[in-house]
């Protein structure tokens, strides 16, 4: 078998309802899919979701990328080889993890429909389905419960708060939260960033009482030693997502116990493979997973989605990147019910374009 054509296109993809996070405001996405096409009549699908403040990437960028590095270097290879291909386009797109993410991708789908599997049993098959928390961004705090509602009236069973900003305000939405939801339903907040050290321990001391099951990344990425002080004083567990984009940092996390849960987004390690290496790290040092994601398509969900059911470690989802996307193409390559996640069982990644 042999890759004999390499196609990529830009998909902009406005937002139903704009958000704002810590650090922006988000009202569209813009992926790039990618198309390997073989002597076999087999193809391959990829997406990559560029970030330029997480991943450094653009859309533009990705395309420049795919004419210049990964169609040349992919031309009549053997898709089947995907760890020596991917070794290969490592070293020449440095600091472009969006980009391997989508080959890898596309090479993970040709595996699977090559074997006439779906990827997640390929790759070990720990579970079939997965339950995935629900974003709402920045908001009033009236807002806030007003979306909270819509998400539990459509069947979701936990929610991840966006904060950073005001820490008095976060605190008040999360307790309003916790009196609207009841004690059972699950919260997590994620401050992207946003807090001080002092703020991060003013923020979990006074939400004790709303039983939050976790707090993502509260303080500066480009300051370790402070997530490192926070994980250690406080008594939820803390979870690294922005200061996580390589297997480097994952050891390095884990070495010096900087926290106690990492997030892993394929867009940012560059794919499943990387994804899995990084996975074994956090395994090893006893860190739980949760497998998360940028504003992707449904064909990038599908792709952390079948990562994170292979693998026991990978004990919590936040898939929701493709909900308010619309025109997605790749709408269906995964399922949902009841704040549950499906695959499409179909082979690959389960989903042709």
């Amino acid at each position: 078998m042999k890759i004999i054509k390499t196609e990529a296109w830009v998909v902009e993809m406005p937002l139903k309802q704009a958000y704002t996070i810590a650090y922006e405001t988000i009202d569209h996405a813009s992926n790039v899919f990618l198309r390997l096409e073989t002597n076999t009549g087999l193809i391959g699908y990829g997406c990559a979701a560029p970030d330029l403040q997480v991943t450094g990437e653009t859309p533009a960028g990705v395309m420049l990328a795919v004419e210049n590095v990964i169609a040349p270097t992919l031309a009549n290879s053997d898709p089947l080889r995907s760890a020596m291909l991917l070794e290969r386009l490592k070293s020449t797109l440095l600091n472009q993890p969006s980009v391997l993410a989508a080959v890898d991708m596309a090479l993970y789908d040709l595996l699977g429909k090559v074997a006439s599997l779906p990827l997640w049993k390929l790759l070990g098959g720990f579970r079939d389905r997965m339950k995935t928390s629900v974003t709402i961004g920045i908001l009033p705090v009236y807002e806030t419960m007003h979306e909270a509602e819509k998400w539990l009236a459509a069947g979701f069973k936990c929610l991840k708060i966006k904060g950073g900003v005001d820490v008095r305000v976060d605190i008040e939405r999360i307790l309003k939260l916790r009196e609207l939801v009841g004690p059972n339903f699950e919260l997590r907040f994620d401050a992207n960033q946003g807090y001080t050290y002092e703020e991060s321990l003013a923020f979990v001391n006074e939400t004790r009482s709303a039983k939050l099951e976790l707090m993502e990344q509260p303080t500066p990425k480009g300051e370790p030693d402070l997530l490192g002080r926070v994980t250690d004083t406080v008594p939820i567990p803390v979870m690294a997502d922005e200061s996580l984009m390589t297997l480097r940092d994952a050891f390095r996390l884990a070495k010096r116990n900087l926290a106690d849960m990492v997030n892993i987004k394929l867009m940012k390690v560059g794919g499943i493979a990387e994804a899995m290496h990084i996975n074994s790290v956090a395994r090893s040092a006893g860190l739980e997973v949760m497998v998360g994601c940028m504003d992707e398509a449904a064909l990038a969900i599908a792709a952390g989605l079948h990562f994170a059911l292979a693998r026991p470690n990978v004990m919590y989802a936040d898939l929701d990147g493709h909900f308010d996307l619309l025109n997605d193409p790749t709408d269906g390559a995964v399922l949902i019910r009841n704040g549950y996640l499906f695959p499409t069982n179909r082979p690959g990644l389960g989903f042709d374009f």
